[in-house]
């Protein structure tokens, strides 16, 4: 029987943050649902950030209000402080993610504060989650690169995410929010955090700028993480990390994982019908 890999789809989320046309709610909901048919336990739907760093996230209670609710797909949501989370909370999110990150420079130009203080913020959001039985997965950014810092130390990556697994956080994912990191830096970084952290409590978020996400992919896999982000049709990129593209796409991710003889779970055709609904969210 083929081992199993999750892929938590991203797209709703990270995908279309940066998108700088304003997407009816309506279309949204439709790539949601049509993600949700295709089999996946989770997908980040919504952002409960403020309006004014993120406009195109203004939407999510109403997305969230509007989602087919289908058995066996959870609903993460992106909260950055405790307001955040109760909002998540009440439009009924699964799940939450918080977000920090593993350099000095990228903290202070996307969330305005420096690491510790970050790690800070996010204390009374770990507190109310466990209190409330709601599972959290921390993001840690620019794990092998900085736009403002350069190279980030394998070091300062296993800090941070030990950081957010004593606060509280089920899992950390790992981001490689540049795209820029080659399979050795993956290797180091990997190598650093594992001494953290277990496999089990891993996710490889991989964006694809310079073409090396699913070689990252393997790197990881060959470290034991058998959980993964992606984004439907390569949507996405961040709005704090000048000229990233997006994450890697769900659908190339999925037919390499197959390639290599683990199991996802997805529905193939399903999956083609929401590529082809994210790249008509991209062109319109």
């Amino acid at each position: 029987m083929a081992e199993s890999v999750e892929i938590v789809e991203v797209g709703p989320r990270d995908g279309l943050q940066n998108e700088a046309r304003m997407i009816p709610t309506a279309r949204k909901v439709a790539l949601v649902d049509a993600l949700s048919a295709a089999g996946f336990r989770r997908i980040e739907a919504a952002s409960f950030v403020s309006p004014n760093w993120v406009p195109q996230m203004a939407d999510g209670g109403e997305l969230l209000a509007s989602v087919a609710r289908r058995p066996g797909t959870r609903f993460v949501a992106l909260v950055p402080n405790l307001r955040g989370y109760e909002a998540a909370r009440a439009a009924r999110a699964d799940e939450v993610a918080v977000v920090t990150a593993a350099s000095e420079g990228f903290a202070r130009a996307n969330l305005n504060c420096s690491v510790a203080e970050s790690l800070e913020r996010l204390r009374p959001v770990l507190e109310s989650a466990r209190r409330d039985g709601c599972s959290v997965r921390g993001y840690v950014s620019v794990v092998t690169d900085c736009p403002y810092e350069g190279e980030v130390a394998p070091w300062a990556v296993a800090r941070v995410a030990a950081a957010l697994k004593d606060l509280g956080c089920r899992e950390v994912s790992l981001g490689e929010t540049l795209g820029r990191g080659t399979p050795q830096q993956v290797e180091a970084m990997l190598r650093a955090v594992l001494e953290e952290l277990p496999a089990e409590r891993l996710a490889g978020h991989f964006h694809d700028t310079s073409g090396q996400a699913l070689a990252n992919v393997e790197v990881a896999l060959a470290h034991g993480l058998r959980i993964f982000d992606s984004s439907i049709s390569g949507l996405g990129g961040c709005p704090f990390a000048p000229g990233a593209a997006g994450n890697v796409a769900t659908e190339a991710l999925a037919a390499r994982l197959e390639d290599l003889g683990y199991e996802t779970g997805l529905d193939g055709g399903a999956l083609d019908r929401a590529a082809l609904l994210a790249r008509s969210l991209r062109e319109a």
